[in-house]
């Protein structure tokens, strides 16, 4: 049983490292999830595809806008399967449990980097588990699920050796 993340580069300006990065967070995400039984309507027990798109601001801002009706783009956009009402009958019929898409906007994640004095490649992390939290059923509407969902993030990427995001640096 192997999980799978598929890397979509959209945007030729991404580091290569990134990809590669990507696995890593994804992994550590899920083995966090699984080992404390989190994920909200999420098994474990068959493995889980998630598709990450690399990608900018000009797609991310279409996407916002269509979606979600923001006329501007975000960090990070998540389109999770667990939120169509089929869910779970398509899950106990499948192999696999495919949990949806994260689409990430490059120069969004550098700016935001940049003003909080931090790495780039930490907040792109931020962003990963944020996105897989999301497609695990998890959001921040409001001030309980945001502290539920944040105090999650800090956990994975304390585990990833990434400073609380939450916090002043």
């Amino acid at each position: 049983m192997s999980n799978q993340l598929n890397v979509i580069e959209d945007d030729e300006k991404w580091p290569a490292s990134y990809a590669k990065a990507a696995e890593a967070v994804f992994a550590t995400t899920l083995e966090y999830l699984k080992k404390y039984q989190l994920g909200n309507k999420i098994t474990f027990d068959k493995p889980i595809v998630v598709n990450l798109s690399l990608s900018n601001d000009d797609v991310v801002h279409e996407l916002n806008a269509q979606f979600r009706g923001i006329d501007r783009p975000t960090n990070v956009l998540s389109f999770a399967n667990v939120d169509d009402e089929n869910f779970a009958d398509e899950v106990a019929c499948a192999a696999e449990v495919e949990l949806g898409d994260i689409i990430i906007a490059r120069q969004t994640l550098q700016k935001e980097a940049e003003e909080k004095h931090i790495l780039p490649e930490h907040h792109f992390a931020h962003l990963l588990v944020h996105g897989i939290l999301h497609l695990c059923g998890y959001d921040h509407q409001n001030d309980d699920e945001a502290e539920e969902m944040e105090s999650i993030e800090v956990k994975i990427l304390e585990q990833l050796n990434i400073n609380n995001p939450y916090e002043e640096q």
